[in-house]
């Protein structure tokens, strides 16, 4: 079943399947990117889908400088949804020598994302640590266990441990703009954790947002800055987020259009409302169903229409 988002993404997004990337750097050893969010940044195994790493080894070739053993090797990856600066090696023995030192060559890699204020968020500092481990779901989908939570055996989640440095660059009525940096590099780490502390990411369907002001996640990888590995020199690449992240989240968002996905939940709880009357829902108590998802006993219909948390959560 495709989901509601991908449906509209599909039919909405002008450069669906086409996404472009930017070529900002490349020498004999490294190639440096910006990735256009929704383009996956290195193909999953069996698959032949169209990818960051497919998209430069394409513009390589044309300029006649690719060829078996001189092409894009992946280094590290960003999520499908998001956006920004990524780097690729040209050559094995580069991406070796990269992967064993990855840490040390990296002196700087900064995040910007637009999070919502939601109901239940916590009072954070403007800056600070959050160092809770991360599982995954059924769907490969990194998220923070909740005290008492177990998998489908009736067993505790298998976590590992996950550091995020965050600071609050722009706070709005409603939603907030936050500048991150990872200590540890686990799958939707920076998603998983400020959903975790009620600041879901906008257009993240999969930690339950409840706005979608852009059509995408709003994560973007906004700086790299590394020692190159071969020539030593000290190299910054650094890509703006869209300007109207920051209006959007100075002016504040007081009456938000529910995203594709909730609207898709609330419409399917409408649709199943009982015939004598006795169950009817409004869209504030579909919206208050989709939000407690877990709490009570779910019809195959509704499954199909929890978010990728709730429903890994009740297969695995």
């Amino acid at each position: 079943m495709v989901k509601a988002s991908t449906q509209y993404k599909r039919e909405h997004k002008a450069d669906y399947g086409r996404e472009k990337i930017e070529l900002l750097y490349h020498d004999q050893w490294i190639a440096v990117i910006n990735k256009p969010s929704g383009l996956l940044s290195v193909p999953y195994p069996g698959s032949k889908v169209r990818t960051a790493q497919s998209v430069l080894e394409e513009m390589l070739r044309k300029q006649g400088i690719a060829n078996a053993k001189h092409k894009p090797f992946v280094v590290h990856r960003l999520d499908r949804d998001t956006s920004g600066v990524m780097m690729f090696a040209l050559t094995e023995q580069a991406q070796e020598k990269i992967m064993n030192s990855w840490h040390s060559m990296v002196t700087e890699r900064l995040y910007h994302a637009v999070a919502e204020i939601s109901r239940n968020a916590e009072l954070l500092p403007e800056s600070g640590l959050i160092d809770d481990p991360l599982a995954q779901n059924a769907h490969n989908v990194g998220f923070v266990p909740k005290k008492g939570d177990k998998d489908h055996n009736g067993r505790d989640f298998k976590t590992v441990a996950a550091r995020t440095n965050y600071k609050m660059i722009l706070q709005g009525p409603t939603h907030i703009l936050f500048e991150l940096s990872l200590d540890t590099g686990k799958k939707n780490q920076i998603r998983a954790h400020l959903a975790a502390h009620g600041y879901p990411l906008a257009g993240d369907e999969e930690h339950r947002a409840h706005t979608d002001p852009f059509g995408r996640l709003c994560l973007h990888a906004r700086t790299l800055e590394f020692t190159h590995p071969f020539t030593g020199e000290n190299m910054k690449f650094e890509v703006p987020e869209p300007k109207d992240w920051a209006d959007y989240v100075q002016k504040g968002d007081l009456h938000p259009k529910k995203p594709v996905w909730v609207q898709s939940f609330s419409d399917s709880k409408k649709s199943h409302t009982k015939a004598d009357g006795k169950k009817k829902y409004k869209n504030s108590e579909a919206l208050n169903d989709y939000e407690n998802i877990g709490s009570r006993r779910l019809s195959r219909k509704d499954k199909a229409h929890l978010d990728f948390i709730s429903s890994g959560k009740l297969h695995r």
